[in-house]
């Protein structure tokens, strides 16, 4: 398992001023194998509108038989937080499960 505790968040990255989705996954593949050692257990993490169905899509995303979920509301019972732990095996994986939970409407990945 990583030693480096995830410190990627997908907001912090640049597409280089560009709106170019190649340039900004390529660029996440970096940073991911310069931080991560792979396989390990990968944390993602998201908000959705707690009274959305996305909360239920996303797990429908994380089929591992390794992976955890943790669900916590925000205090204006608004918004659901959920951490997901899953094992990948490299960061095509990663930037894959982050692609599969970008279709779902009204996410935020953090």
């Amino acid at each position: 398992m990583s030693e480096f505790n995830n410190d990627i968040r997908i907001q912090d990255l640049s597409d280089g001023g560009n709106n170019n989705s190649t340039d900004f996954y390529d660029n996440f593949r970096a940073k991911l194998n310069s931080v991560e050692q792979f396989p390990t257990i990968y944390t993602f993490k998201f908000i959705v509108k707690a009274d959305s169905n996305a909360q239920e899509e996303v797990k429908q995303i994380f089929t591992h038989e390794s992976t955890k979920f943790s669900e916590k509301t925000s205090s204006g019972g608004k918004y659901t937080s959920i951490t997901v732990e899953t094992f990948v095996n490299d960061a095509e994986n990663v930037i894959d499960y982050y692609k599969k939970v970008s279709k779902i409407e009204s996410v935020i990945m953090l």
